[in-house]
């Protein structure tokens, strides 16, 4: 049975600072003090903060793989423990991202308390670090090798842990049965159409956030009335495009329904199916706010996230996460409709996603690629793993703004 509340104790450190680091982690059992995990590995040429970062990143990681709700997380480093609960600034830029990413998994537990303990309170965290900076020294060993690995625990995988391992199940079978676009034979031949799946990709019309340019991530709004208009234009418009539709499938959140809806009418009156895996991004304490607002209170955590796709918002998810559903979401429609088309109402974020996939594109085409409110995007999908983006963002049928 997973513990339900650990207590992590993480140290870090650098010889030179900068200068040979590494950084160790403990898990304890908070009533019987008993070892649950150990974390440690030299990270390279790196300062003091940075390794006490690292620390608790590999702390809070090996919580959330242990399935733990709540975690005491105990710092000697009085610098990390005030800037991770809002007291402090992070001027330096370099700590950004890493503070971001400490966040990010902060928001996957109930509740995390952060509180600073002396160091000779720390041994056995300040050991694991030590020991990993000698790694580090050590001219015969690589400066980024683990100098031990965690204990085995006998618990149940997280659920972050089970789907990782789904989620690689799946990419090894694709890869092997020739339905991963990334390794699908590359061929200038043309495809018969009707042998692939259809996804006709819907962002759904405006919102009262839209227009005020806000994070309306898990915020159930619904359609504006300028959203109203764009969604009975989408519907038309998709209508012409794929009167055969199999399926109209839609994110849950009221302003994808209700554009669903309106396609769905279009289409004669078709069932409109929910699906969690196509809902927006989680923005956590982003979310209402305007990217102005986000910027002034947040610029550190904003930089960080922007470079990466693994970083999530301040009590949010992260991109990957995001792209780890979207495709699944994808996965189970070629699956349930092979050959035909589907018409897939939902958000800019998993609707990026899923064009980024298609395309073949990295993460900056994330930053690169505009969606507009009710625009339309078309993506072919064959059976060899063949994939075909027929169109990105069209509004053509939009009334003018």
């Amino acid at each position: 049975m997973a513990p339900r509340v650990v207590v992590v104790e993480a140290d870090g450190g650098s010889r030179g600072n900068p200068g040979p680091a590494g950084y160790g982690a403990v898990l304890r059992d908070p009533g019987t003090g008993e070892v649950l995990a150990e974390r440690s590995a030299a990270i390279g040429t790196a300062t003091n903060n940075v390794a006490e970062y690292r620390g608790l990143i590999a702390g809070l990681e090996a919580a959330a793989e242990l399935g733990a709700a709540e975690v005491e997380a105990r710092l000697d480093s009085k610098l990390v423990v005030e800037q991770m609960c809002g007291r402090w600034q992070i001027k330096n830029r370099g700590l950004r991202p890493l503070a971001a990413q400490a966040a990010g998994l902060v928001g996957q537990f109930d509740a995390v308390r952060f509180t600073w303990i002396p160091r000779n309170r720390n041994r056995h965290a300040d050991a694991l670090a030590n020991a990993a900076m000698d790694a580090a020294e050590a001219p015969a060993r690589p400066a980024n090798r683990a100098v031990e690995e965690p204990r085995p625990v006998a618990a149940p995988d997280s659920p972050a842990r089970a789907a990782a391992r789904e989620a690689a199940a799946r990419a090894a079978t694709a890869r092997t049965s020739g339905t991963d676009p990334a390794t699908a034979p590359a061929s200038w031949e043309p495809r018969p159409s009707f042998t692939a799946t259809r996804l006709v990709l819907v962002r759904h019309g405006a919102t009262e956030y839209t227009e005020q340019r806000r994070y309306s991530g898990r915020v159930d709004l619904p359609l504006s009335e300028r959203g109203r208009a764009q969604a009975e234009a989408t519907a038309n418009r998709v209508a012409a495009l794929a009167p055969s539709a199999a399926a109209v499938v839609s994110s849950p959140l009221s302003r994808c329904r209700d554009t669903a809806e309106a396609v769905a009418a279009a289409l004669g009156g078709r069932p409109v199916r929910d699906s969690d895996d196509l809902v927006e991004c989680d923005f956590g304490v982003w979310d209402g706010r305007t990217f102005a607002e986000v910027r002034e209170r947040w610029a550190g955590e904003m930089d960080a996230w922007l470079a990466s796709t693994t970083i999530a918002p301040p009590g949010g998810e992260s991109f990957a996460d995001v792209a780890t559903r979207s495709r699944r979401a994808v996965d189970e429609l070629r699956t349930a409709y092979p050959g035909e088309t589907v018409v897939v109402v939902s958000h800019v974020s998993p609707i990026k996603l899923i064009l980024r996939d298609a395309l073949g594109g990295g993460d900056t085409l994330l930053h690169r690629l505009f969606l507009d409110a009710a625009g339309i995007s078309v993506v072919d999908l064959w059976p060899d793993g063949g994939v075909a983006v027929r169109s990105v963002n069209d509004t053509a049928h939009l009334p003018p703004s």
